[in-house]
This record gives C-alpha cells, sequence and structure tokens, in this order.
C-alpha cells in the first residue's frame, strides 16, 4: 500500500488534529506534539538551507577537496549553537558538530561531494556549466544540507523542551569512492555513538533498511621488462599481457561465484607505444557483493589471479589504493519508527513550473525510462531491499556495522532519472530538488526527536544490531595504517 498526504500541507492534518485530542499526558500525544513542533521548526529554517544546498552545488567540489562546501556547513552550525571540531581523522574537510551532552548519542550524517564531468545548469536539456565539470549527479549537496537542516530543526527542539543527550553531525567528505566515513571510523569517532541516522536523495520516498552492495576496490599495477617490440620481444616480459590475463582470468570466475555479485573492471595504463614492450600496465577493478563476509571470500580469489597473471608473464605486481565498504546492516526497530515518520511527512506536490520541468527532462531519458510524477507524493511501503536486486555501494555501510543506523530516500529526482547522471545534477539544483530535502529533514528529525525521548527505542535498536552482528567482525578491507587517498582519482 503506498500512503498519500493531504493536499497543501507539509504534513498529515489528521495525526495532528487527533494528538491535539488527546490529554497532554498522553504518551501518544506528547510524540504527536513534539513532531508538530519539530516539524514546524524545520519550516522555519527550510529557505535557508534550500539556499545553503543551491551555494554547495554551485561549487561542486570533488571529494577531500570540498573546503568551501565543508566550512559553509560548519559556519551554519557553529552559528546555531553546535560545538565545531575540524579537521578530523587525517582528512582536511571532515569535520563533527556537536550539541548537548549525556546520553543517548544520536548522530546525523552529512555528505558534499560532487562528482567528476557531471556539471549541468539546472535545466531540462543537457547545459554544462564548465565543460567535463564536475557536478552534484548523486544530490549530495541536498544531503549534507539537508542533514544539517534536520540537526538544527532537532537542537532548538531539545533546547527548548529542556530534552538531554547529545546530538552530533558528521560532516563526512568524499563518500563518491574516497571512503571517508572508514577513516572517521578508525580514529573513534563513533565509538560511544547509540544510533545513526542518514539519508539520500533518491526518485522515490522510502526507508532504507539495509542493503546496498559491500565494494572493495584497488589498482592492480603490473611490472615487466621494456624491449623492441619486433627486434627483440623474447627480452621483454610484458606488463600488459599480465593485465590481460587477469582480465580473462576473472571472466572464467564470474562462473563460480554467486550470481548476484558485480565485478568490474578498466585498464588504465596498457603501455606507452605498440612497438614497445610495456613494462607497466595498470588494471582498476571493483568487486561487489550484498554480503562483507562472502566479498571477502572473492576478493581472496581475485587476488590470487592477479598473481597467477604476474608468475605466467614472469612480472610484478602492485595490489594499490585499495578501498572499500561493507553492505548496510538493517535494524528493524528503527525501520518501524523511520516507516511511520515518513508516512506522516509524506511527499510534496509540484508545482505548474515544476511539472513542465519534469516532462521535459524525461524526454532525455531511454525509452520507457520515465516514472509517474505523482510518486513524489507518495511513500513506499516498509520493505527489505531484494539482495539479488541492482543496488550501488557506500561507506555508511561501514558505519552500520558499528552503530546501530536507520535511512530515509527521497524523492530529489524527477521520477525515472537515476544518480551519477546530468538529469540528476539539474534537479538537485532546484526547487524539486529542495522539497525533497525537506521531506528528508522532516523525517530525520522526527526519527531523532523519537530517539531522544524513548530510551526503549535506542536499547531495541541496539539489541537488534546485536543479533544482526552475531557471528560477524566488522573489518575493512583498507589496509591498517593507510591514510586517507586525499588525492585519489576520482572514479
Amino acid at each position: 500500500m503506498q500512503f498519500r498526504p493531504a493536499n497543501a500541507f507539509p504534513f498529515w492534518v489528521p495525526a495532528i488534529v487527533f494528538a491535539a485530542t488527546l490529554p497532554p499526558s498522553s504518551a501518544f500525544g506528547q510524540q504527536q506534539a513534539r513532531h508538530q513542533q519539530i516539524l514546524q521548526l524545520v519550516d522555519q529554517h527550510a529557505a535557508h538551507f534550500s539556499a545553503i544546498s543551491r551555494s554547495i552545488w554551485e561549487y561542486a567540489e570533488l571529494g577531500y577537496q570540498e573546503e568551501k562546501s565543508s566550512a559553509l556547513l560548519q559556519r551554519e552550525l557553529q552559528a546555531a549553537g553546535f560545538r565545531v571540531e575540524a579537521p578530523v581523522a587525517d582528512e582536511p574537510t571532515a569535520f563533527v558538530a556537536t550539541y548537548g551532552e549525556g546520553e543517548p548519542v544520536i548522530g546525523i550524517l552529512g555528505e558534499f561531494d560532487a562528482l567528476p564531468g557531471l556539471s549541468q545548469a539546472a535545466t531540462p536539456d543537457r547545459s554544462p556549466i564548465v565543460a567535463d565539470g564536475p557536478g552534484h549527479g548523486c544530490g549530495h549537496n541536498l544531503l549534507g544540507s539537508g542533514a544539517a537542516l534536520a540537526a538544527v530543526a532537532l537542537k532548538e527542539l531539545m533546547e527548548r523542551n529542556h530534552i538531554s543527550g547529545t546530538l552530533r553531525y558528521y560532516g563526512t567528505p568524499a563518500e563518491e569512492g574516497g571512503d571517508g566515513k572508514v577513516y572517521m571510523i578508525r580514529a573513534g569517532l563513533f565509538r560511544d555513538v547509540d544510533a545513526v541516522l542518514q539519508w539520500h536523495p533518491g526518485s522515490e520516498n522510502a526507508v532504507s533498511n539495509g542493503g546496498m552492495l559491500a565494494i572493495t576496490s584497488a589498482r592492480f599495477l603490473f611490472h615487466g621488462v621494456a624491449a623492441h617490440a619486433a627486434m627483440a620481444p623474447d627480452r621483454g616480459r610484458s606488463a600488459l599481457d599480465a593485465v590481460m590475463l587477469m582480465g580473462n582470468g576473472i571472466e572464467f570466475l564470474r562462473e563460480h561465484i554467486p550470481s548476484n555479485s558485480r565485478i568490474h573492471y578498466i585498464i588504465t595504463n596498457g603501455g606507452a607505444a605498440p612497438n614497445v614492450v610495456p613494462d607497466t600496465a595498470e588494471l582498476y577493478l571493483l568487486a561487489r557483493n550484498p554480503s562483507l563476509p562472502v566479498l571477502g571470500g572473492i576478493w581472496d580469489r581475485i587476488l590470487k589471479i592477479g598473481q597467477g597473471a604476474a608468475l605466467m608473464t614472469e612480472t610484478t605486481l602492485d595490489v594499490k589504493e585499495v578501498g572499500g565498504n561493507a553492505n548496510v546492516v538493517p535494524i528493524d526497530p528503527l525501520a518501524k519508527v523511520a516507516q511511520r515518520n515518513l508516512e506522516e511527512v509524506g511527499g510534496f506536490r509540484y508545482t505548474a513550473e515544476e511539472k513542465h520541468f519534469a516532462e521535459e527532462l524525461q524526454k532525455s531519458l531511454p525509452a520507457g525510462g520515465a516514472g509517474e510524477l505523482d510518486s513524489t507524493t507518495l511513500v513506499q511501503p516498509l520493505r527489505r531491499p531484494d539482495l539479488n536486486a541492482a543496488a550501488a555501494s557506500t561507506d555508511v555501510g561501514d558505519v552500520s556495522w558499528n552503530v546501530p543506523t536507520i535511512g530515509f530516500n527521497t524523492a530529489t529526482f524527477v521520477p525515472g532519472v537515476v544518480p551519477h547522471t546530468w538529469q540528476a545534477t539539474a534537479t538537485a539544483g532546484m526547487s524539486i530538488g529542495q522539497k525533497g530535502m525537506i521531506v528528508a529533514a522532516k523525517a530525520l528529525a522526527a526519527t531523532g526527536a523519537d530517539l531522544f525521548s524513548n530510551r526503549q527505542l535506542v536499547l531495541d535498536a541496539k539489541t537488534d544490531f546485536g543479533r544482526q552482528m552475531e557471528g560477524k567482525t566488522y573489518q575493512s578491507v583498507i589496509p591498517a595504517g593507510q591514510k586517507p587517498p586525499l588525492n585519489y582519482r576520482h572514479k
């Protein structure tokens, strides 16, 4: 079943009216009163943080280079009364903003990195602002700003109602391949957190209870011996041969791993000239699976294929720039509360201008790829992700292996638009994306209010986390001692 909010109201009027009829001593009535207050607080700050999201959209800074974006969010949170610690975890653009003290400790995740090559004006036709420049094709300008909007509203609720506990906003850089959260975990920044809330832009309103794909990536750099390819090929040892043999080995491996796995690679260096036996060649490879332990076994086999290719060609192999993220662990007690809150908030409707924008943008999508425009008004039913369905990867997964974590997707993109496209960049920079961001902020803030006021919910989340992690141990594939790849090559 899908849920539709009342027209022209930011949240469901029947729930608020019902709450007003209950005596103040009613726990349900108190909860609804808090929700009404937190939703109003979000509305009060919505225009300001929409403007902030637009500024970050215009900055469009790549991972670990988000200097202006991070500084802007730090200033806003500091002005709102948060204590800001920056930088952290050896990451120049990472920070933690804190309000309050004591338990529970509730975290909200914020991201703000852009993607290479997706520069785009906020128009429904392909129109780069900077040729080959970066753009917010995953909507992280909305993500970081919406999470900050929720944090500021929640802080004001706590302050006005004398609610105890610690609220933290985590400014997490380089989600797009830089594994920023992994290094923040290693720095101990999540060690005392009871629960984490997060959200992500998308094309529908839904609770994200687990899912995503664990991922491991690395660059396989082979070293051989150069020689004249015609006069003395016998003296050469081809690094390119090693790369090609490794690729062939990967193709044979596909038959013998779980069918819900993904392996993709490119040759980033194939040699300097065809008449020179290549003394260096590189394969850049990513592997994914819904289960972190299963992926670990697959990765061990991939490493053996690389070693075998080196052995066959008498070359040597360096495995470099290892990165990776875990899958997201589901937390059922938090998912139920998050679902109820997202249904209470509901979706939003397009204006006539926004509908025209969306219809024009959908003309650029593949045939049959456009979704129904009224899907932005709906909330999808709570469900566990299909482990055999297509999915992406995120370093939120690593957080979820350490702290009970729950998240939302909200309809910031025109229905049918997928992330990492110029169409996503376009909607992330205008009112459609900003309206979806406000829906997310309200759902995040309402769920945070529930966690601060209901200690049993926190305990239930931690109990379920223990059950989910029984027999499992978190271990990142990133080598111990490896520093954040501040100059990593963006995918």
